[in-house]
């Protein structure tokens, strides 16, 4: 939930500014266990989400827990939209149900480790299509609504990786960053039309609530200035904010909620 999420030791309650009451979302995700948290956060701040994925029951997860937040239905779509025809797809099955396009989560971040010398081209091109070709082509199709009501705000999720070198994380980490240069390309080429497009980078994370000491056990984790893995509470009140309204001035933003791994040597 945003407020227990926010606001769990305060008595604040969400900003005015902050709300995304009246606002719709298309939230699509590749499969991460991370995306129903975030797209509950934006539920709970006010916006209608729509939920996205390849397969069912990823879906089915989001969807449930927006309604978990709501109370009430949640719509969404199941299959590839990495193709003209497969984000066509998406916007008509959003269409039924919603008037117009506020917002856009793109949450692909399929990971892939193998080392680069063994890479085939069947896997390095699979790779590109779930995480990069699946959100361009998903910002283009919503975008053409933007582009005719003249708003929107467009946020992708990507990895820290983006501007970083892991041992065995090429593919993976060359999909980061064509996201991060979409987002910086879209924010360009539509900010005159009232679209805001930024990215929100998160580090090594869990969407699990597991004890620091166990954490601490992991190598990737000692390495994290921070001591411990980011969660979905870290990355949900810049998600909300950057859907906002109120974010009317930052564009072409990667954010990084990484526990201070970018600034590591």
């Amino acid at each position: 939930m945003l407020r227990s999420l926010l606001w769990s030791h305060s008595h604040m309650t969400l900003p005015a500014e902050y709300s995304l009451a009246g606002h719709t979302a298309i939230v699509a995700s590749s499969g991460g266990d991370e995306t129903p948290q975030l797209a509950a956060a934006l539920a709970e701040a006010g916006a209608s989400v729509f939920a996205v994925a390849r397969h069912a029951d990823a879906m089915d997860a989001i969807r449930a827990a927006v309604s978990t937040v709501t109370g009430g239905e949640t719509h969404g779509y199941a299959g590839r939209w990495d193709t003209p025809e497969g984000a066509a797809a998406v916007i008509a099955a959003f269409a039924a149900t919603h008037g117009r396009v506020d917002i856009l989560v793109n949450d692909t971040r399929s990971f892939f480790a193998k080392p680069a010398a063994e890479i085939s081209l069947h896997e390095w091109d699979e790779l590109h299509a779930r995480n990069v070709r699946a959100t361009f082509m998903l910002s283009q199709a919503a975008g053409e609504w933007m582009l005719a009501q003249q708003y929107g705000r467009i946020v992708n999720l990507i990895s820290n990786l983006a501007e970083r070198a892991v041992i065995n994380c090429s593919a993976y980490s060359a999909t980061q960053a064509a996201v991060l240069s979409l987002t910086r390309s879209f924010a360009v080429e539509w900010g005159r039309s009232e679209i805001r497009v930024n990215a929100v980078g998160s580090g090594w994370s869990t969407a699990e609530d597991i004890p620091l000491e166990a954490q601490r056990e992991e190598l990737l984790v000692r390495y994290t200035p921070m001591r411990r893995k980011g969660h979905p509470r870290d990355l949900a009140a810049m998600l909300v904010y950057l859907c906002s309204s109120h974010c009317d001035y930052p564009s072409g933003q990667p954010v990084y909620i990484d526990g201070g791994a970018n600034a590591h040597p």
